[in-house]
This record gives C-alpha cells, sequence and structure tokens, in this order.
C-alpha cells in the first residue's frame, strides 16, 4: 500500500483551485550540467505544478528530434542515472518541493539494478518514475520494487491502446496516468488531434486516477483544450526550443516566462 505523497498532493490542490495542471519535461543536464538547478525552480515559479527529468538514453525511441538532440548532448555532457539522482538531491537541497519524476528507458535502471535505483531514486527525493518503453505486462518486477520505495510507477497509454491494456493500466497504476496525444514520438505540433477528447473519455471510464495528456502541446490554445478533457498537459519539446532560443545563461528566464504564458498567468499565445 503506497503512501500519498506529493504527486497526489499536487493534483488535490489543481483540483481545488478549478485549473489545469502543468507537468513540464526537461532533459537532465541540458544544456549543461548546472543548468537543470536553474531551469527546474524557475519552471516551478512559472507554474509548473510537477516536473519531469529525463535520465538521457542513447536510443530514445519514443523522443521526436528535439528531444533526441538534447538527451544526445547531455550523454555528451556526462550524464548518468547515478548523476540524475545527484541532480534531483541538489533540488531538493535547493528547497524545490514539487513533485519530481524520472522519465527514461528500462535498461539504464535495469543495469544499475531495480532495487538500488528505487531506493537510491527514493532518498534522492524522486516520487515517480515513467519508463516508456516498458510494457505494463511486463512492469511487475519494478512496480513490486515501487510499492516498496513508496514510487509512483506511472504509465503511458495511446489512441491505439485496446480496453483490455487500458484495463490493466487502470489497475496498475498510481499518482497518474499519461496520455499519449498522437502515436508516434514527441515534438510541438500545430494542432492536437480531432480524436484527443474521446480517447481520454474513454480511459477516464477505467479510473480514478488523474489523467495528464502530452506529446505535441506547445501553445497556450493547447493547454487550454487539454483542460477541458484531462487533469494536466505534459509540455516538453517545446520548452527544449525555448531553452535553446536564446543565450543559454538566459535560459531559466525564458522558461520561466514561457511557463507563465502557456499557462495562461501571463498573457496569451496565439
Amino acid at each position: 500500500m503506497t503512501r500519498d505523497g506529493r504527486i497526489e498532493a499536487a493534483f488535490a490542490r489543481i483540483k481545488a483551485e478549478g485549473r489545469t495542471g502543468f507537468v513540464a519535461f526537461v532533459t537532465t543536464g541540458y544544456p549543461t550540467l548546472d543548468s537543470t538547478r536553474e531551469i527546474v525552480p524557475a519552471l516551478v515559479a512559472g507554474g509548473a505544478d510537477i516536473v519531469e527529468l529525463s535520465v538521457p538514453f542513447s536510443d530514445p525511441l519514443a523522443d521526436g528530434p528535439t528531444i533526441q538532440r538534447s538527451s544526445f548532448a547531455a550523454l555528451e555532457n556526462g550524464v548518468t542515472p547515478a548523476l540524475c539522482l545527484d541532480i534531483v538531491r541538489s533540488l531538493r537541497a535547493d528547497g524545490v518541493e514539487a513533485p519530481l519524476i524520472l522519465m527514461g528507458y528500462y535498461n539504464p535502471v535495469l543495469a544499475y539494478g531495480l532495487e538500488s535505483f528505487c531506493g537510491d531514486a527514493a532518498a534522492a527525493g524522486v516520487d515517480g518514475l515513467i519508463v516508456v518503453d516498458l510494457p505494463p505486462e511486463e512492469s511487475e518486477g519494478l512496480q513490486a520494487v515501487c510499492a516498496v520505495t513508496n514510487l509512483r510507477l506511472i504509465y503511458l497509454l495511446a489512441p491505439t491502446s485496446p480496453p483490455e491494456r487500458v484495463a490493466l493500466v487502470a489497475s496498475l497504476a498510481s499518482g497518474f496516468i499519461y496520455c499519449v496525444s498522437v502515436t508516434g514520438t514527441t515534438g510541438a505540433r500545430e494542432k492536437l488531434p480531432e480524436g484527443l477528447p474521446e480517447f481520454v473519455d474513454r480511459v477516464r471510464s477505467y479510473t480514478d486516477l488523474p489523467i495528464a495528456v502530452g506529446f505535441g502541446i506547445s501553445q497556450h490554445k493547447h493547454f487550454q483544450s487539454v483542460g477541458r478533457i484531462a487533469d494536466a498537459a505534459v509540455i516538453g519539446s517545446a520548452i527544449i526550443d525555448v531553452i535553446d532560443g536564446g543565450d543559454p545563461s538566459q535560459a531559466a528566464a525564458r522558461v520561466k516566462e514561457y511557463a507563465e504564458v502557456v499557462t495562461g498567468r501571463r498573457g496569451r499565445t496565439a
């Protein structure tokens, strides 16, 4: 039995305030090792409720070119799973209280050791894991270790997920369920798919957990659209683009402003 933690508290606050939650994704160690410690607090200050920190991997199959490029650069910067945990530890020491989720692929977790990784992650201040290439049917081992260490194992569902897969994920999930808005890889898009409301409603019929929608969200109008059907919007590639959009020393200020704009705290985007 898991104890309620930061993720549950964040969604309870989002619901009480009657607004759309904002889950922000950043590539750990990009553009530099030190910049993550500045960018994460800036996102939280700008309105991010939860932050996903990627564990860079050499073969990121689910990621589009923007995140692939940032992951490659982070690997060249020497980022490892252990270093990702060090950065989480530093963020907690710096006073970041928002939920922090590690998002990555199964091989690095397996190579580290499931028990060791989850134990070290929990001790560092991680709240949950998203392992994008681990099918729920094969997640029993990691699920058991996450339960012992009080980490949320967050699953992804796609529009093509059959009813039996949705039912299985609903039975295993904790924290929230991540609905991928499109089939394919991550990346900013101009429009969200027309079938998204039906997909989210279908998942909602199986679970009372919060639902977050990601892939393709980059603008305030997307954020508003997602808020009408789900509990939170996940934004990743667009944040990387903002980081890349000027002087690296001003990246934190840019992402804070972007967070304020995309959530509607500051003005509006097109």
